[in-house]
């Protein structure tokens, strides 16, 4: 037979408390008095009462916990050490506040969706733009967001980089080893940007800071081998493999460390002398692999937007709407003189 579930009508009969009280007891005990506080924990320790967790947020008018909505399907995102690390930030926020962190894929590949049925008390975001819908869903929720590595919006928060600057530093170093025949594996554009809206995305800021850097050497895009490959090593080595079979590009220059060590793989395999430069500070590719590379914490970016986004749910109207960090060039083993 399964056994009754305590509930704090039991707890009230018990000790001769109203509801309220005991609901009181336990979240907000400054509301009754200390031995009221005390004899009501001291009766639902005797009659192993556990707390209903949903009962107890309902009370609070709180979920108890974020958001984090992944940029894309979650094997692609969980296998990235950089979103890795964002999480790493958020979670360590969370738990200060004692709150959960919930990871959210998106729901039948729809970011709407996912905004819509979220239970959580805050979103933060990473990598993609946020249209006109979930802005609506948002405003309607009263749900703040916090969006890492977002397009530039006046109402929305964002933490980043100076991503033009540093991408702009990124390929300037590689010119001035000397390489022209450069080969541009850039991040895939915002998978869920519908086409006629024209967002200033992360691809596109870095692609101008790259056009900043070629035009002081009187170059173009037209003079670079130019695609595309998720942050994953898999796509990062057949988008090399594809670029080599018909082209000798003397560096590859890729938007993801991840990318990137796909690409060093097809290299070494190949036994060629190419340079990579990658663009986050991955671990994995910094210390392991001596990668060339614009260091980003990652995790430094989940810890300012998971701040920024308490300030957010607590009411904080001085919260500032952009957050920047700092970045610097990681001169790495695998950017070489151009030969």
């Amino acid at each position: 037979m399964k056994a009754k579930r305590i509930t704090i009508q039991d707890i009230a009969q018990r000790t001769g408390y109203s509801k309220t009280a005991v609901s009181f007891a336990f979240n907000s005990p400054s509301r009754i008095s200390k031995e009221a506080v005390e004899k009501i924990l001291q009766a639902a320790k005797e009659m192993d009462y556990i707390p209903d967790p949903m009962a107890r947020n309902f009370s609070l008018g709180r979920h108890m916990s974020l958001g984090f909505l992944l940029p894309q399907r979650v094997e692609y995102s969980l296998h990235n050490p950089y979103i890795q690390s964002v999480i790493y930030g958020i979670a360590g926020i969370c738990q200060e506040h004692g709150y959960m962190l919930t990871i959210i894929p998106p729901l039948h590949s729809s970011v709407t969706e996912a905004a819509k049925n979220a239970t959580v008390d805050g979103l933060i975001t990473l990598g993609f733009a946020i249209d006109r819908n979930i802005k609506s869903i948002l405003r309607r929720r009263k749900l703040p967001l916090v969006s890492i590595d977002g397009s530039g919006d006046e109402e929305i928060h964002t933490v980043s980089i100076d991503d033009e600057a540093a991408a702009e530093l990124q390929l300037e170093k590689v010119l001035e080893k000397g390489h022209r025949r450069i080969a541009m594996i850039a991040l895939p554009d915002d998978a869920y940007l519908k086409p006629d809206e024209a967002a200033d995305t992360v691809v596109k800021k870095r692609k101008r800071g790259y056009a900043k850097a070629l035009a002081r050497y009187s170059m173009t895009f037209s003079d670079l081998i130019t695609d595309a490959a998720a942050a994953t090593a898999e796509e990062g080595a057949v988008v090399a493999e594809r670029i080599l079979e018909k082209a000798s590009p003397t560096c590859f220059v890729t938007m993801s460390d991840a990318a990137a060590l796909g690409v060093l793989s097809v290299i070494e395999k190949r036994n060629a002398d190419i340079s990579v430069v990658g663009f986050d500070g991955i671990e994995e590719g910094v210390f392991q692999s001596k990668l060339t590379t614009i260091l980003q914490s990652g995790k430094e970016k989940g810890v300012r937007s998971a701040e920024v986004l308490f300030r957010l749910i607590e009411g904080d109207e001085k919260t500032p709407l952009r957050t920047l960090i700092p970045y610097s060039f990681c001169d790495g083993t695998t950017l070489k003189e151009a030969k």
